[in-house]
């Protein structure tokens, strides 16, 4: 149903909504080949009741209304387009998608979310309404926001998601007193990880995880490509992460550097220091945790954090669970802040 060709028909898509998640499925696809461009689904429907489709392509490949006006080629004449975000409206590597749905004769265009992008804002929009064609926004926006939140995040201020991945045994634990911690959770929730680094333009850990454990930070389980790999400090000469890029000093310039890289999704993978300053300043936009059915049974393994935490109760942090999956024999539970994450204390590491 994507591509060059005659599109399929499958007779009309439901409805509106129905449309718009058909759309947000195919945004799904090209999550880890699209960035730093936002993962955007386009569903295009005729009038004759044909389907077309179309996904944002890696960097300087076509945006996802250009690929399901190819494959719609004349029958894109007074049909209704669907696209998870606002089409474009500025020369960049391609040409505005505003201009080719204008071109195209598309009588209808619905939108789930608008671009903050500075050089969109609307002007997508007001580029499609000045040419008489109908313009829904706002249908199936939450949804959409949650997809495309990293994107939408560094859009609006200049720096990366913040993903958080974790992982302990069911008591909290993520090495023995000696230190010792590998494979604490089994391959699914390993393949679950690699599948977190592909979606992820930068992936960081700190100087103390390298020399204990000389970590690649390559993708191995899962399709997609190798993020950044960055060192909060210096990583020994022969480790296995170099190249990477080293930084160091105030969290919230670090991320601010990195968002100028173009890192649209940052993936902080430890270790437990680095984890406390990210949390501490309030820097962390998703924790992935994975939890193993396993318990040390004590007091003296290794905790998520180290550092100090809440010093009572009513400043013990709480936020609100987004998805909760069985991965083989362990449990991936995502956590979100309650509210947009306020603005942070300094941090340092």
């Amino acid at each position: 149903m994507t591509g060059s060709g005659g599109g399929t028909t499958v007779g009309r898509v439901g409805d509106d909504e129905a449309a718009m998640r058909r759309a947000m499925g195919l945004a799904a696809t090209v999550r880890a080949t699209a960035s730093p461009n936002p993962w955007v689904g386009c569903v295009l429907l005729s009038d004759d009741g044909t389907v077309f489709e179309g996904a944002t392509a890696p960097p300087g490949g076509a945006h996802a209304e250009a690929a399901a006006l190819a494959a719609a080629g004349g029958r894109a004449r007074g049909a209704t387009l669907y696209a998870t975000l606002e089409p474009c409206s500025h020369h960049g590597r391609t040409s505005p998608c505003a201009d080719a749905i204008v071109a195209a004769g598309v009588a209808r265009v619905v939108v789930a979310v608008e671009d903050p992008d500075q050089k969109v804002q609307g002007r997508g929009l007001a580029r499609l309404r000045d040419a008489g064609i109908d313009v829904e926004l706002g249908l199936c926006a939450a949804e959409v926001c949650d997809q495309l939140g990293p994107y939408l995040k560094h859009r609006s201020t200049g720096k990366p998601w913040v993903v958080l991945k974790l992982a302990a045994t069911l008591d909290g634990r993520t090495a023995a007193p000696d230190g010792t911690s590998r494979w604490i959770t089994g391959p699914e929730a390993r393949a679950d990880a690699h599948r977190l680094r592909a979606h992820s333009d930068a992936v960081l850990v700190g100087a103390g995880t390298v020399r204990a454990d000389d970590p690649a930070l390559d993708v191995r389980h899962a399709s997609g490509p190798d993020p950044m790999r960055v060192v909060l400090g210096k990583a020994p000469e022969g480790a296995r992460v170099h190249p990477a890029l080293e930084l160091s000093g105030d969290l919230e310039r670090v991320l601010d550097d990195l968002g100028r890289r173009g890192v649209v999704q940052l993936l902080v993978e430890g270790g437990a220091s680095v984890a406390h300053a990210f949390h501490r300043s309030g820097l962390v936009d998703r924790y992935a945790l994975y939890l193993a059915p396993a318990l040390f049974g004590g007091d003296d393994a290794r905790g998520l954090f180290a550092g100090p935490g809440a010093g009572n109760i009513d400043d013990v942090w709480r936020g609100r669970i987004v998805d909760v999956r069985q991965l083989g024999s362990d449990l991936r539970v995502e956590l979100a802040p309650e509210a947009p994450t306020p603005e942070a204390r300094t941090g340092e590491v």
